[in-house]
């Protein structure tokens, strides 16, 4: 299109805007809390057209509680509605002029089976019978973070300096887009979780306990991230730019354009970064040529990225709908690391060598959606069903050199390494609901179809000759089946001031490997293990039970007891035997002979909710068998100038119990005060044994959250986050406990249609990883930072929408899991 031919289309669109504004009636009013006459901000008002029920308009209220809709005249079903409180709803209006509706009251619902809301205007958590729903839309510290930086502000999470992802301490989550697997997670990595900002997501879920409708991966539980996908009618969104040191720019747009018969809902991003690194290990060996080396690294890193989401709900009828969304990835990944390395004979320096490591990585990902929703009635009775297509593909291009640069200028090596990784996943769901009076039925199919292709080949200089020769023994190719197929079915009702669910759920899991290489079989054999089988076909079929009850010991107390069993499938990087090549001396080895760990837990947790405070606490226990540990361990091989190599494989060790509580303070003080504070203490014991080595331990842990936000004069809101996670251990390696805070200053302007945020991500610069592992054969002193301390200025501009407040909207039924 022509930029002439732009202005035109530009000019109609706006002709027809004109126009739809013509014939209009205004709706006013104001909505209040029945008990305090306090105005309650962002309530819902619902206008269905009685001669035309699939046209439905709304809007929300603003601070003070007040609405103004502007509508076509006709016949209409008004409803208020605002989440925990009890609907307003006048029936047959017939509205032919502008109309004040005056002061709508509304009360509180105590007998709300779904779900047990905490309100307040300041807090940012809802609990319902299997999850914590955390909302983001007041949290400061994430303007211009990405999603990982969401997640370690999320209560009961925690995100380690190189980006793992736990939960209640275990690492095992299963980490969802929209309640499916998808593929901004790309490879079960959370790396990509870096490189989705924050501000396209609306809320997070922690489920510790879930429901029979979520597939049973993931002994931790599931964080499910729910996208923004905007609903009130009309043109709306927003463009959020940030700006940041060390080098950091992004800029994200989202817009909606909802309508009687469709909404279509749009994001963009592009970010360019450039974060340092650095890391230090001194190491010390018991046999071979060096008995001490000292390693420091410095990583510097330059990443851009692109990201478009665009979808369209159509609404077939008033009950049903059809919505459809694509999604891209792309994003070029630069990293230089130069490895500095005193090494020592006895107490004396041998020779330094320096080891440059340039690593450059090209990611695609892609998915394709559709949904079809069919609401048979208002009473929640609803069959729903998914397809899900998405492609990814990683190149990753590294070249290696180390010399020795004392006491001779000599090279020792030289590597180039390509690798390419490609996943196609299909996914089929669906789900049928239905309501018998306050009872619940719900039962569902949902299939999941992966293929991984890993393609590694290694070329090796050749000193004598200067060409690169391939390496044929390593170059190799895995391919990576994952087929699961479940059936489920769960019930709920309310019997007096119990609310239960109970659910099962029964999956097949099918887990096939395939090795294609030309290496030398009897010696990769004698590397694993006599039992392992290289090309591999294992079924699995399982049942996973459910229970989740809460029982109300008064309308703001009550207790609730879950129970849920659930599995770990080793992902393709854990199974592929080929070692990866990023250290010379340390390799990481898959192994095709893991098997699935199974774990059973139990969560009982209590809340109590006073005018001001709101105290929640939970007491849990987890048994795993089969569990995975990543040992490390000789391989008997040496590098060419006589270091031994050491390998780090992950195996099933027999049992690993985990025993934990944990208790969280939401506190009120004021509007213009709010504190959270979130504390978990755990304790692990595991056991097991492989080659013929004991690798049993256990572990006691904690980690604590606290948050601020207080509005200061001038209505400049300041938050402050501080977090410590206590220190830990496995079998062979301990980690110190890690101090890092966050603070952010945000300020409204341009009437609350923009605001401009000050954010400093780690401002003692001191989120560094320190450890220590001591087998055998070696020990290692070591120190880790990731990512160095960022400052980010922030500013978004908001079109036609207010300010999320308190995130506190009414979610739609289909984005609503569990019962």
């Amino acid at each position: 299109m022509n930029f002439k031919g732009f202005i035109l289309l530009l000019l109609f669109f706006n002709f027809y805007l004109a126009s739809a504004q013509r014939n209009t009636i205004d709706i006013k009013g104001v909505v209040l809390d029945e008990a305090t006459d306090e105005p309650l901000e962002y309530a819902t008002l619902v206008l269905q057209n009685l001669d035309n029920p699939g046209v439905v308009n709304g809007g929300i209220t603003d601070a003070s509680g007040k609405f103004n809709i502007k509508t076509s005249p006709g016949n209409y079903i008004i409803r208020v509605e605002y989440i925990s409180y009890k609907p307003y709803v006048l029936e047959k209006q017939n509205l032919q002029s502008s109309i004040d509706l005056g002061a709508i009251t509304l009360t509180i619902d105590t007998e709300a089976l779904d779900e047990v809301t905490i309100i307040g205007e300041k807090t940012t958590v809802e609990l319902r019978l299997d999850k914590k729903i955390y909302n983001i839309g007041k949290d400061l510290t994430v303007g211009g973070a990405n999603i990982s930086d969401v997640l370690n502000n999320v209560p009961s999470v925690a995100v380690d300096v190189d980006g793992t992802i736990s939960l209640r301490g275990n690492e095992n989550v299963r980490i969802l887009i929209n309640g499916k697997p998808s593929a901004l997670v790309g490879f079960g990595s959370s790396d990509i979780l870096q490189q989705l900002p924050a501000d396209a997501i609306e809320r997070v879920e922690v489920i510790t306990s879930p429901s029979a409708r979520y597939d049973a991966e993931g002994t931790a539980g599931i964080l499910n991230i729910i996208l923004r996908k905007e609903k009130t009618l009309g043109l709306n969104g927003s463009i959020n730019t940030n700006i940041g040191y060390p080098t950091a720019s992004q800029i994200t747009t989202n817009f909606n354009l909802r309508s009687d018969k469709f909404n279509i809902f749009n994001t963009l991003g592009y970010f360019y970064r450039e974060p340092p690194g650095s890391a230090f290990f001194d190491n010390s060996y018991t046999n071979g040529t060096y008995t001490r080396i000292i390693e420091e690294r410095d990583v510097s890193r330059e990443n851009l990225g692109f990201n478009v989401n665009l979808g369209m709900e159509y609404y077939l009828t008033k009950k049903s709908s059809l919505t459809g969304s694509i999604f891209a990835r792309f994003s070029d990944e630069h990293e230089t690391t130069e490895n500095n390395s005193q090494r020592f004979a006895q107490n004396d320096i041998n020779d330094i060598t320096l080891r440059n490591e340039d690593q450059s990585e090209d990611d695609k990902s892609y998915q394709a959606s559709l949904n079809y929703t069919n609401n048979f009635n208002d009473e929640g009775h609803q069959l729903t069903a998914d397809f899900q297509y998405g492609y990814n593909k990683e190149e990753v291009i590294t070249t290696i050199d180390e010399n020795i640069i004392i006491p001779d200028n000599q090279l020792l090596s030289e590597e180039a390494v390509f690798e390419t990784e490609t996943q196609n996943e299909f996914l089929l769901q669906t789900d049928y609901v239905l309501p018998i009076g306050d009872k619940q039925f719900e039962a569902g199919y949902r299939g999941d179809f992966e293929k991984e292709v890993t393609v590694y080949q290694l070329d090796t200089l050749n000193l004598n000759t200067g060409e690169f020769e391939i390496n044929q023994d390593l170059t190799n190719q895995f391919n990576y089946t994952e087929n699961i197929n479940a059936l489920y079915s769960q019930y709920g009702d309310k019997t007096g001031k119990l609310s239960f669910l109970f659910g099962l759920r029964l999956e097949n899991t099918r887990l096939k490997g395939e090795v294609i290489s030309e290496y030398d079989a009897d010696a990769l054999q004698e590397l694993l293990g006599e039992d392992v089988d290289l090309n591999f076909d294992k079924n699995y079929l399982g049942l996973f039970p459910t229970v989740n009850l809460i029982y109300e010991l008064a309308e703001d107390e009550n207790i609730s007891l879950g129970y849920n069993r659930r599995i770990n499938r080793p992902r393709g990087f854990f199974i592929n035997p080929f070692s990866s090549r990023s250290s010379v001396i340390n390799i990481f080895q898959g192994n095709p002979d893991l098997d699935p760990a199974y774990a059973n837990a139990f969560d009982l947790g209590y809340l109590k909710r006073w005018e001001k405070l709101t105290l929640t606490s939970s007491i849990y226990y987890q048994r795993e068998t089969n569990s995975f540990e990543v040992i490390q361990e000789e391989t008997g091989q040496t590098t060419a100038d006589g270091i031994f190599i050491i390998r780090s494989i992950p195996v099933n060790l027999s049992t690993n119990k985990r025993y934990g509580a944990e208790l969280g303070i939401l506190y009120n003080p004021s509007r213009k005060i709010r504190f959270n504070w979130s504390f978990n203490l755990f304790k692990f014991v595991s056991d097991g044994i492989f080659n013929d080595v004991d690798y049993g331990t256990e572990n006691t842990s904690w980690f604590s959250r606290f948050s601020s936000n207080i509005r200061l004069p001038g209505e400049i809101q300041w938050q402050t986050n501080a977090n410590y996670r206590g220190p830990r251990k496995n079998s062979q390696t301990k980690y110190d406990g890690i101090f890092f805070l966050d603070l952010a200053f945000s300020k409204d302007i341009l009437s609350e249609k923009a605001s401009v945020t000050l954010n400093v991500r780690d401002l003692l610069n001191s989120r560094k990883r320190l450890l220590s592992t001591e087998t055998d054969f070696f020990t290692s002193e070591g120190e880790l930072q990731r990512r160095e301390r960022q400052i980010t200025l922030s500013f978004i501009y908001r079109i036609n929408q207010k300010k999320e407040r308190n995130g506190r909207q009414k979610q739609n039924n289909e984005e609503e899991e569990g019962f």
